[in-house]
């Protein structure tokens, strides 16, 4: 009895070890990668830590935190991106020219089903904005699968 005791007690610990301590040798992004946000994270997420992100190793590990592997990004000009490392491109090369502009929503996200939109104004800070715009999404388990741009008069 005390043989099939110890054996599964072996076992166990064995399992544990092999199935239980996996999540230990994952990086704090990766353990991330399974988790999913509120649409209003999403949305606020979107403006600050992507398009907003001077610095390109968080802007993309924020990318790959709240966007779904086959995103797509509708421009008002036309143009439409498709995955994440479209989205890095864009949003680098928007910082590369604006680096001290800054995104100030204009109320609270608004969420609707598996979509959502927030109201923005872009600028310098202390002067007036230059640019107003609206991000609405489309969500998909907890991630945005598309997002859409539109730009707005300024309030």
């Amino acid at each position: 009895m005390k043989t099939v005791t110890l054996i599964r007690g072996i076992f166990l610990g064995l399992t544990f070890v092999v199935f239980g301590l996996s999540g230990l040798w994952q990086t704090k992004a990766q353990r991330r990668q399974g988790m999913s946000y509120s649409i209003a994270t999403l949305l606020t997420r979107n403006l600050h830590d992507v398009f907003g992100e001077n610095d390109p190793i968080r802007r993309r590990a924020a990318i790959d935190e709240i966007f779904t592997e086959d995103c797509v990004f509708y421009e008002p000009s036309g143009r439409v991106y498709h995955g994440r490392d479209e989205i890095d491109r864009v949003a680098g090369s928007i910082r590369a020219t604006r680096a001290d502009f800054r995104y100030q929503p204009i109320g609270e996200p608004e969420e609707l089903g598996n979509a959502g939109r927030i109201r923005w104004v872009e600028g310098r800070p202390g002067e007036e904005p230059a640019v107003a715009g609206t991000d609405f999404i489309i969500a998909r388990d907890g991630r945005i699968a598309a997002v859409y741009l539109f730009f707005d008069k300024l309030p």
